[in-house]
């Protein structure tokens, strides 16, 4: 759909106060704006307990833009289309007086009754403000409507289930946007086109020629302000349920019959049906679980997880995940998928490594070299780009090979960051795109995978947590996952991007 065709839309952004929509929401919309893919027949209503004002809230909209991108261009025209309402999200009167404004703004800005429903707070309120989106009236309209949720998506499987049966009973499924921002992400996105539109590689995507797969997405800050929520959740629900097994997906999956978000989605479905289940006495063989303790981030000392504020000084809780996963179908037999996730770690890296088998006969042996295996590396984040590491000959007269990398960068090739993913995201909601966003089926067996793993884990406690310093990439265990099946992590601070 080219922008000019993007329709137009009442965006409601619930939580409109809080952090997320003004560290990404109002930032991206602005790009969004500023690159003409929102056009003017767009409003914005706000909501949230406190009692702001029409101003307020686009005072702080402007705030947020001028902080995050420090631009000012069309700012001002950009912000009028902003309102607000303090809004009671248990309370029919107030969503009585939201549609009140909302049909308001539907007439004066020519919406043709099309309504994005962004909730961007606790998920303890998505069914309630769901349910009362369609009693009271505010779903009941002549155009589109779309609810975008934020993760967590439920607790586990059971609470998902119910989740998912309150907001079905507003919203059908083909409304309803899971946001995983990870599937915003450029490199993430890049990974269909790497397979599918390079003869280079997709034959050699199996197991004839494919060793393991590395996953790797690792921070250098700890649970900061989030540790209320991250004590129910752990590295394990926070990042391995959606974003990890997100990125397995779409590394393993079949190709589409074509590029349809039904298509693309019904095969991440068939690789979250074919991972190897791992529960009870088997966890302990593919999965390590570790805790962070004190140490030095940037040279400076960092306390331990069991030290942060609102942390209990005995916690179980995980905050680093690594797993080694198994996909039973005939392209993927027999290799593994290594996971590793956490906070306080050596870098913040988010990177993929597809390590492809060793040639069958090393005709080097005679120079005593051990010939580097061929990797293909997938820079996520912070830089975004692609490495292919090969063998060539070394410069001299005798016939020496050493490793080179042919690199592409995103940043340093076109000169400028790529869309933030939330701007890729939203623009995607607008024109009515689910590809990027999780279906319930990708959901339900995700954690139906995860659930059995923190089942065991509830119930044993970790008795030597803390098990890794902060500044280190994770506890001794997780290294010892993979010597035992004759791999090592490549290091994400040898793998980075030689930009020119």
């Amino acid at each position: 759909m080219k922008p000019a065709e993007i329709p137009s839309s009442l965006i409601m952004i619930f939580g409109a106060t809080g952090d997320l929509a003004k560290r990404k929401l109002f930032p991206s919309l602005y790009h969004l704006y500023r690159k003409g893919k929102l056009g003017n027949h767009f409003a914005v209503i706000g909501t949230a307990r406190r009692q702001w004002t029409h101003e307020e809230l686009k005072e702080n909209v402007k705030d947020a833009v001028l902080t995050s991108i420090g631009k000012s261009e069309n700012v001002d025209e950009f912000v009028s289309h902003f309102y607000y309402q303090a809004h009671d999200v248990t309370n029919s009167e107030s969503y009585i007086e939201l549609k009140e404004l909302a049909d308001q703004l539907d007439e004066q800005y020519s919406l043709n009754g099309n309504r994005i429903f962004y909730l961007a707070m606790a998920p303890e309120f998505f069914g309630t403000i769901a349910e009362h989106l369609k009693t009271d009236g505010l779903n009941n309209t002549n155009g589109f409507k779309r609810l975008v949720i934020e993760k967590p998506f439920g607790h586990d499987l059971e609470s998902a289930k119910t989740l998912n049966a309150q907001i079905r009973q507003a919203f059908n499924e083909e409304e309803i946007y899971r946001i995983d921002h990870y599937l915003g992400k450029a490199m993430v996105q890049n990974i269909e086109v790497i397979r599918f539109a390079n003869a280079l590689f997709e034959p050699l995507w199996n197991n004839r020629y494919i060793s393991n797969i590395q996953i790797t997405s690792s921070e250098i800050l700890g649970v900061e302000e989030r540790a209320r929520y991250y004590e129910k959740s752990g590295a394990l629900r926070d990042m391995v349920q959606n974003h990890m097994l997100q990125m397995v997906a779409l590394l393993a999956m079949e190709p589409p019959i074509k590029l349809s978000t039904d298509e693309i989605r019904s095969e991440k479905v068939r690789v979250f049906r074919a991972l190897r289940p791992i529960e009870g006495e088997e966890v302990k063989e593919y999965f390590v679980r570790g805790q962070y303790g004190a140490g030095q981030i940037e040279d400076q000392d960092v306390p331990s997880y069991r030290d942060e504020l609102n942390v209990d000084p005995s916690s179980n809780t995980e905050t680093f995940v690594a797993g080694k996963l198994m996909i039973d179908n005939f392209r993927w037999a027999g290799v593994p998928f290594y996971i590793r996730t956490g906070k306080r770690m050596e870098a913040k890296s988010t990177k993929i490594v597809i390590q492809f088998k060793d040639i069958p006969m090393n005709l080097y042996y005679r120079t005593e070299q051990q010939l580097a295996p061929n990797l293909l590396v997938i820079h996520i984040q912070p830089e975004e780009g692609i490495t292919l590491h090969l063998n060539a000959k070394k410069s001299g007269q005798h016939m020496e090979t050493t490793p080179v990398k042919l690199n592409f960068s995103n940043t340093s090739t076109h000169g400028i960051n790529t869309p933030e993913a939330y701007e890729k995201l939203l623009y995607d909601c607008l024109r009515g795109d689910a590809t990027n966003f999780a279906h319930w089926d990708e959901v339900a067996l995700s954690w139906n995978f995860v659930d059995k793993i923190s089942e065991v884990w509830e119930h044993k406690k970790q008795e030597e947590f803390p098990n890794y310093p902060s500044g280190t990439m994770g506890p001794k265990k997780a290294d010892e996952l993979l010597e035992k099946d004759g791999y090592f992590w490549w290091p994400v601070t040898d793998l980075e991007i030689d930009n020119c």
